[in-house]
């Protein structure tokens, strides 16, 4: 261990000023004990969760009615409940203000710049409110959104929300088939879409896709086209039942929005799965538990309050966009930013930051990565001193790139790497404001969260890699996952490998400062914040190939140059020339974006299957992990086997 590791990177001051510090103040009058430092208070959190979580409800002022209870079968995971008596609205809580201070600022690279104050976004909103009631949205419908990361896809989420229907949403880069089997699967109501955008300087149509999955969406469902290019009308006119944003509001006056409260158990974000496994799952997410997740992240483990300015890179498919837009509730204002974040250069996101006057600096670690490559080094060009915070996300953040942000950044910030998934709309281990940040390590697991480390057995590790797991119930736990009545799909996914315990797939180990650090999805799931396709996606696009039988993919950043790993089976004859592999790596872009997807194509002989279908699980598992595999040989070949052996020393 070197010197650099024996000491932190960064150290809290004035940790008296912090949120976290007055809750802390108010949980020790409600546990009848001193909670002096961040382990003690996330102690009580995990010991008495109903106590922690009433607390939460009232510190950070939820607007609803709360109940009489806090939480019930808080033994039976899934099955707990959490304020089985409260009704509230999200987007009530969200729109708190409505003066004239900035609510959402954006950028769409170099070409668009645009910002609402709360009084437009609250106006936009009540609008589009009144238009989907006429459109027939009622309570649990459904509402699909292909659309960039800008102010309208917030306002429509709000509208959608204040009426207590669902809100679902994907980037715009993904690809017909990609967005049909999402958005196929819950029979949204509304469909709204942007009339194209813009990605490194080009400008991308997308009218001819926006045809091909309105066609395999309910008929008679309404279409919205909201102008990005300045072609919504024309790209309307071209789908049945389509009308530009301005059609569709016109002879709406603002007035003040009406909110329908509802159950906190009611369902707010469907949300999808990457594929891995099948078509992708959608996961149901709640209103309440969002809610109250979200406040507790943005407002406790990140410190945000009122008239500050949080910035997160993000797309509407990734749930860092639904974890970004929480920020309102806090009365802050939303940076959004649509497009490449190096062009028109690697200093565009950080001309941003200092224009705003950026508090919260969200993006990837991949990012992070790609501006240490680029040979930037912000601390020399710019003035950062208004960014107090970084968060990091995505994928691990390697201790490399906590070097260069402490070093070619900025020395004094809050650097935050966090992980949580797309499962729980939020975070188990992330930034903790009162405590030093040291190399390579997620500080600690959020309050609330009964973390832990498990072996193949089931057993507590106190050092050593295992299984992260959570072994409490938590309010942002999905309700289920959608078309799933019994929740038989939904109990598989994250309880059946231990008993009343979630099981998320990733990979981790305590560190010795009671730290976490995450090694990889320990089921080899291909990383939705780096690859934003599934399994299931690619195979539909590869196998349409006639020289292709079979395919199987993995996703494993083992190196700088590739992402996915894809073993085909070739029909007899056919020849891995270039030109295929040229084709294959087609197939995975349009199912995906048309970005470049860095791939790998290995042909082998036979893909054989366990009954599970998880022999990638298994050989990653094997070799990458350091799981010993009972009967190894007998179930993957040795191509496959051999790959990931000769990889074994970059995946550690």
């Amino acid at each position: 261990m070197g010197e650099q590791d024996n000491r932190p990177l960064w150290q809290p001051s004035h940790t008296g000023d912090l949120p976290i510090t007055r809750f802390a103040r108010e949980a020790e009058t409600r546990a009848g004990r001193a909670l002096g430092d961040y382990d003690s208070l996330h102690g009580w959190s995990v010991e008495d969760p109903a106590a922690f979580w009433d607390l939460l409800w009232d510190v950070c002022g939820v607007i609803g009615d709360k109940g009489d209870r806090t939480a019930i079968d808080l033994d039976r995971m899934p099955g707990a409940r959490f304020f089985p008596d409260a009704r509230l609205n999200y987007a009530e809580n969200m729109l708190r203000r409505s003066d004239d201070a900035d609510a959402l600022v954006f950028r769409g690279e170099d070409r668009v710049e645009s910002r609402l104050s709360w009084r437009d976004l609250n106006e936009l909103v009540s609008r589009l409110q009144q238009a989907l009631a006429d459109f027939g949205v009622e309570p649990g419908d459904r509402v699909a959104a292909l659309m960039p990361n800008m102010p309208e896809t917030i306002a429509a989420m709000l509208a959608v929300a204040s009426i207590g229907a669902v809100w679902s949403s994907a980037s715009p880069d993904f690809g017909p088939r990609g967005a049909l089997d999402r958005f196929g699967q819950i029979a949204p109501k509304v469909f709204i879409a942007c009339d194209g955008y813009y990605y490194a300087g080009k400008t991308i149509a997308v009218a001819d896709k926006l045809k091909e999955i309105v066609a395999g969406l309910p008929d008679g469902m309404a279409v919205i086209v909201v102008p990005y290019l300045g072609c919504a009308d024309e790209v309307a006119a071209s789908l049945p039942n389509g009308r530009s944003l301005d059609a569709a509001l016109a002879g709406y006056e603002a007035r003040p929005v009406t909110f329908r409260r509802m159950p906190f158990s009611h369902p707010l974000y469907i949300l999808f799965s990457s594929g891995t496994t099948g078509v992708p799952k959608c996961i149901v997410h709640s209103a309440g538990g969002t809610l109250l997740q979200h406040f507790k992240e943005h407002h406790l483990q990140s410190s945000v309050v009122r008239d500050e300015r949080v910035f997160y890179f993000t797309t509407c498919g990734w749930m860092m966009w639904n974890w970004l837009v929480s920020g309102l509730g806090m009365g802050a204002t939303l940076l959004l930013y649509d497009g490449s974040p190096f062009h028109p250069s690697p200093e565009v996101l950080f001309d941003y930051a200092v224009a705003e006057r950026m508090n919260v600096f969200g993006t990837s670690a991949k990012y992070i990565d790609a501006v240490k490559k680029s040979g930037l080094r912000p601390i020399e060009h710019f003035d950062l001193s208004t960014v107090r915070m970084m968060m990091s996300t995505g994928s691990p953040l390697a201790p490399e790139s906590f070097d260069f942000v402490y070093e070619a950044i900025k020395p004094d910030i809050h650097l935050a790497s966090i992980s949580g998934g797309t499962d729980i709309v939020s975070c188990f281990v992330l930034g903790v404001p009162n405590k030093p940040v040291w190399r390579g390590e997620i500080q600690g697991p959020g309050l609330g969260m009964a973390m832990d480390v498990l072996d193949e057995d089931g057993t507590p590790m106190a050092s050593g890699k295992g299984e992260l797991v959570c072994k409490r119930p938590f309010p942002s736990m999905p309700i289920g996952f959608w078309n799933d009545p019994d929740g038989a799909r939904y109990r598989a996914a994250y309880f059946e490998r231990f008993p009343n315990i979630w099981c998320h797939g990733d990979f981790a180990e305590w560190t010795r400062h009671g730290g976490i650090v995450i090694h990889g999805r320990s089921d080899a799931t291909l990383n939705p914040g780096g690859v934003r396709i599934g399994t299931a996606e690619i195979y539909s696009q590869v196998e349409a190939i006639p020289e292709v039988v079979e395919a199987l993919a993995i996703g494993q950043d083992w190196e700088d140059d590739v992402r996915i790993v894809l073993f085909v089976r070739l029909s007899p004859g056919a020849m891995l020339d270039d030109g295929l592999v040229a084709r294959i790596k087609s197939a995975i872009r349009s199912g995906a974006s048309p970005r470049h997807v860095p791939a790998r194509i290995v042909a082998v002989d036979d893909i054989p299957r366990t009954k599970s279908g998880k022999i990638v699980e298994l050989a990653v598992r094997e070799v990458v992990h350091g799981r010993p595999v009972k009967n190894m040989e007998a179930l993957a070949n040795p191509e496959a086997l051999a790959f990931f052996r000769d990889r074994k020393e970059l995946a550690d």
